[in-house]
This record gives structure tokens, sequence and C-alpha cells, in this order.
């Protein structure tokens, strides 16, 4: 570590590791440990967003994707599971709370074999109320690295998730 560089939680753990197991190589907890941590403390600060505007992280991402597919901002439930970051087990419930709260509807295509899940007004206007203040939140996140910084790590990021089998059509 440079000279005057901020040390962090991990920072800890791995001198931790190192004086009770200097035999084992923890570095690969210097960024696994760090994404980890940085996923939570994220996740927190956008929540907090979210609050303000009466909704949840995950209700955010269900009505951001079916916003950002374009008219008529509708999908099945397996192409919303496909498109978003929710999971399969939790898309029937997730769609009925949504539902309740007036933001999407269910509707059945022409032949009537599927049922689609499409954004309602009131849910097209919330989220393009939250959408602005989302994307500021995540910039303010962002504002202690550099835009090549920020692309930089993007970059590397992707490199690593596609490596672990999550590429554009892995979902």
């Amino acid at each position: 570590m440079a000279a005057g560089e901020d040390r962090d939680h991990v920072d800890r753990i791995l001198d931790q590791w190192a004086d009770v197991r200097p035999d084992v190589d923890s570095s690969p907890i210097g960024v696994v440990g760090r994404v980890s941590r940085l996923s939570r403390v994220l996740d927190r600060v956008l929540a907090e967003n979210f609050a303000r505007h009466g909704i949840e992280n995950w209700m955010y991402d269900v009505l951001a994707t079916l916003r950002r597919i374009g008219e008529p901002h509708e999908l099945t439930a397996g192409e919303l599971v496909r498109q978003s970051m929710v999971t399969t087990g939790a898309i029937t419930n997730r769609i009925d709370r949504l539902e309740q709260r007036g933001l999407v509807e269910r509707a059945r295509t022409a032949d009537r074999r599927k049922v689609l899940v499409r954004l309602t007004p009131a849910g097209k206007a919330l989220v393009d109320d939250v959408v602005a203040s989302h994307m500021a939140t995540e910039r303010e996140a962002l504002a202690a690295l550099s835009g090549p910084e920020r692309a930089q790590l993007a970059g590397l990021l992707r490199t690593l998730l596609v490596a672990l089998g999550d590429g554009e059509d892995d979902r």
C-alpha cells in the first residue's frame, strides 16, 4: 500500500490473515471482500434514496426494467426475470405487490397463452420521477473516482462477470 493511502475494513482482515496464516495467499479478499462490502454499502445508499420516493430497491428494478424497454412497457414474467435483477422465485410476489399499488397490471396476449406485465401510467410516472435522483445518487456514490477510473473499473468488473458466466445471453 502506498504511503498516505487510506485503509479500509478489508485491509484489517488481510492483516489478520497475514498474521495467523502467512502461508496462505489471502490477496483475493482484497477484491472479493471489497466487492461484497461495496455491494452492501451501495444497497444501503440506494435504499435511502428509494425510501424518499416510497419504494424499495426491488420495486425500482422491476419498474425501471419495464420503463427502459420502451413502449408498450410490457414483458412476460419470464422476460422480466431475464432483463432485470429479480429472481424467478420472487417475481410473482413482486408483481402482485406492484399490482396492488397500481404500478403494474397483468394483461393476456392476443392468443391468451401468456400473461404480460405492463407498466401503468402511475408506474411510469413514478419511475420517471425516481430515475433522475437514482442516477444522481449513483453518481455521488462514485464521486471518489474520476471518469477514466469509473470506465476502467466498469470494464474490469464486466470482464470478471463474463468470465464467471454472467454474460448477456446467460440469463
